[in-house]
């Protein structure tokens, strides 16, 4: 645990001791009354905390946060439902790497019972994105939206429209701008190399397939809708390590790795 990682409902509040952050900081941590550790506010400024007060009821605890976050990646990824224990992995990895957002999209080849997980709605998946900020001592999350089909984030475009995290007071937290750079990863028939993209300051969103990839029904419509399709390799990969690669992939183009 990088960081310490507050709801804003849960300032003023002592910490439980047996929540896993209390834990951490008393058992792992070592600290006591008086010393100070390391924290943030989802949706907020970094800082530290000060330890006031450790009994029955819980933790005490005061914060100084005056660090702004890291910035975010001006990216979209869009990825088709998998597997839920793969697919709460792959938002704890892509909120890690600092990713603008994140929608899930049923698709043609992918098993259609994953998109009855509960997952994004039973506050898993929350979990696993402030994991992952915590991991990179961030405290903004990706907004996450889910969509029947292709066909339905494809009419529904939601690149171009504003979205920002419900935590956010001031706005700190950016749209997903328009103009975005389209993709859409595929080994077969690809016409372009991620590796050759060369952004020129734009966004991007990028789209990648459930484990059987997508139809050719679909690769016709990413191509009406505008979407370029890149390769990211010859190599079959599993559904999240595509979307890391295509990531970190993206992050050396917007020079975000610098």
């Amino acid at each position: 645990m990088n960081i310490v990682l507050f709801e804003p409902l849960e300032i003023g509040k002592p910490l439980p001791k047996r929540d896993e952050r209390a834990v951490h900081l008393l058992k792992v941590l070592h600290k006591q009354v008086g010393d100070t550790f390391e924290a943030g506010v989802v949706g907020g400024n970094l800082g530290t905390g000060l330890i006031e007060s450790i009994r029955l009821e819980g933790v005490g605890f005061s914060l100084n946060l005056k660090e702004e976050p890291p910035p975010r990646i001006p990216l979209c990824i869009g990825v088709g439902f998998s597997r839920p224990i793969q697919l709460r992995r792959l938002l704890r990895d892509l909120a890690n790497l600092g990713v603008e957002a994140i929608d899930v999209f049923g698709t043609d080849l992918s098993e259609k019972s994953y998109r009855d997980t509960r997952l994004l709605t039973d506050g898993r998946s929350h979990a696993a994105l402030v994991e992952g900020a915590v991991q990179a001592r961030d405290t903004r999350i990706p907004q996450v939206s889910a969509y029947e089909s292709i066909d339905d984030w494809l009419l529904e475009r939601p690149w171009e429209k504003e979205r920002s995290s419900p935590y956010s007071e001031s706005g700190r937290n950016r749209s997903v701008r328009t103009s975005p750079i389209l993709i859409a990863t595929d080994n077969i028939r690809p016409e372009s190399s991620l590796s050759g993209l060369n952004p020129l300051g734009r966004p991007l969103v990028i789209a990648v397939g459930a484990e059987r990839g997508w139809s050719d029904r679909e690769r016709a419509e990413f191509e009406n809708a505008g979407f370029v399709r890149h390769s990211i390799g010859k190599r079959a990969m599993r559904t999240e390590t595509a979307c890391v690669a295509a990531t970190i992939l993206a992050m050396e183009k917007l020079g975000t790795l610098e």
